[in-house]
């Protein structure tokens, strides 16, 4: 059937929250009711990116986006915007939609934006392997297991210069390819979602919204290094992710894509799925592992490194869900392709998870490169309030804080580094003139001494005593050498801390300290004075 128009509804978790089953419900019987069924096909998709402004909905091939549409909104959009042809002004994100038309690539939300991770999110239906396959799905993985070798793939992924989106920013082919020359009869793929970052979704929303990249890229990965068997690792609190993956990893079997004999290749690769139980220390590769194997979720030292020793001590490629997701799109494009994008050590794109006192709140996919200032101000239009700006905290609990002054610094792994914080899974938290720097900063430390295993002392103490500090200078009982003594245990924790839990926990405060130091001599002038 050849329908001429599509609403795609916004299925992520956020606008699931907002009534959007019901919403998809009202809008196909509406559409049966006005006799529009063979010419409209009403879908519900990933998620659409305004996570903050739901239920969600988007009307192509006009390109206009509802926001925070109700279930009574159907009749509205269905008699108006699909009958007449007239767009339901009072639901419209961008209100020149209504008189001019534009579209969705000419508002200030997309504008700046460049999707590869999320290219598929907010238009496809997840639950329907259909979809992704018209859409060039599978492909990249047909061209690995006839077209090219596995010393093909590991140089096109070294050219595209992608790196791991998580924390470290590792070279993806050079992980490959450590696994690759690992001698052993078995091998694993691993796949890290359990994304703990406070205010960052983006792996969730990536799997809820186009599971099929991450299975196909895991496949591809399989192949590359020579491991049969893939292992998601989700945390338990994302069931709709987990719901879409194990669905996804069913239809792609029965289409001959997962299991024995994948394409009448002679390969095969299968797959399994672990549900973590939240804990942060376990987006550490060493510790999730040792949770995938029913264990207690602690890093161990490295090396060996899990390239060569990891999952049942056998060679383990650990990537999470960004990096993965990039992979297919590298193979079918090109490496060129990907590096055209970003800056000299940063290729490619980066998906944040926009929160805090921001206008436009959501799902943001940009070229590297880009300013935190074009994320913030253009893309996320400001607090959206008559406050400020203050700061924004990238990276989350392990990452740091960056002053409105510096929001001309492009988004880099090289250039946050620089500055004392770090690209981590991909949060971006702002924050505005009213906030304290000390109490955000001191929620983070919190954060983090809760979720250390306690394995290494570094961690273990020096969080707790770092945090009693803090919390006498919030408390305005704070002196300059509670400032000092912050400072040193903070180096101490860098340099022997076991994992990167403990060496990056110190960042938020010493970057906080770096930029901000005046707001925490206010409180210790307050000690003095009283």
């Amino acid at each position: 059937m050849a329908y001429k128009q599509f609403v795609l509804v916004c299925g992520g978790m956020g606008c699931e929250a907002c009534q959007n089953g019901p919403l998809l419900e009202n809008l196909r019987k509406e559409v049966e009711a006005a006799g529009l069924a063979k010419t409209v096909q009403v879908v519900r998709t990933g998620c659409l990116g305004f996570c903050g402004k739901g239920a969600v909905v988007k009307i192509l091939p006009d390109e206009v986006l509802y926001v925070s549409v109700k279930p009574e909104d159907a009749k509205d959009i269905v008699r108006d915007h699909l009958a007449k042809g007239r767009p339901v002004s009072r639901l419209l994100y961008d209100r020149r939609q209504s008189r001019t038309h534009v579209g969705l690539d000419n508002m200030d939300f997309y504008q700046k934006q460049f999707r590869i991770v999320l290219r598929n999110c907010g238009i496809i239906d997840p639950n329907k392997i259909d979809e992704y396959i018209a859409r060039d799905g599978y492909v990249a993985l047909e061209k690995v297991l006839f077209d090219m070798t596995a010393d093909d793939v590991l140089r096109e992924l070294d050219k595209s210069g992608l790196r791991g989106r998580g924390g470290a920013g590792f070279p993806t082919g050079k992980k490959w390819l450590f696994s690759k020359n690992a001698v052993a009869d078995q091998k694993y793929i691993v796949c890290n979602a359990d994304e703990g970052d406070p205010g960052a979704y983006m792996d969730r929303s990536t799997l809820e919204g186009d599971p099929h990249s991450v299975i196909e890229a895991m496949i591809i990965a399989g192949k590359t290094i020579g491991a049969s068997k893939g292992f998601f690792y989700i945390r338990a609190e994302y069931p709709l992710a987990v719901e879409r993956v194990e669905k996804a990893i069913r239809q792609a079997r029965a289409a001959g894509l997962v299991g024995k004999n994948i394409l009448d290749s002679g390969w095969a690769f299968d797959f399994d799925i672990r549900l973590g139980a939240g804990a942060f220390v376990c987006g550490e590769e060493t510790a999730l592992i040792a949770s995938v194997e029913g264990k207690r979720g602690t890093p161990r030292p490295r090396p060996p490194f899990p390239a060569v020793k990891g999952l049942w001590d056998q060679p383990s490629c650990v990537n999470n869900v960004e990096t993965l997701a990039n992979v297919p799109r590298i193979l079918l494009k090109g490496a060129e392709w990907f590096a055209a994008k970003g800056t000299e050590k940063s290729k490619g794109t980066k998906v944040f998870a926009l929160t805090g006192k921001i206008k436009n709140n959501g799902l943001v996919e940009v070229p590297m490169g880009t300013t935190i200032r074009q994320i913030v101000e253009t893309i996320g239009g400001g607090t959206g309030t008559d406050r400020k700006v203050k700061a924004v905290q990238t990276g989350g609990p392990s990452g740091g804080m960056i002053p409105e002054s510096q929001f001309d610094t492009p988004i880099s792994y090289e250039h946050l580094q620089q500055m004392g914080s770090m690209m981590g899974s991909g949060g971006l938290i702002v924050i505005d003139d009213h906030d304290s720097v000390v109490e955000l900063v001191r929620f983070y430390l919190d954060f983090c001494v809760d979720e250390s295993c306690g394995k290494c002392a570094p961690c273990r103490i020096g969080g707790k005593q770092m945090l009693k500090l803090l919390d006498r200078i919030v408390a305005g009982e704070g002196t300059a050498e509670d400032v000092k003594n912050i400072r040193m245990i903070a180096q101490a924790m860098q340099k022997a801390s076991l994992c990167a839990l403990g060496q990056t926990a110190p960042n938020p405060v010493l970057s906080a300290l770096k930029h901000f130091e005046v707001e925490f001599n206010e409180r210790l002038q307050t000690a003095v004075t009283a």
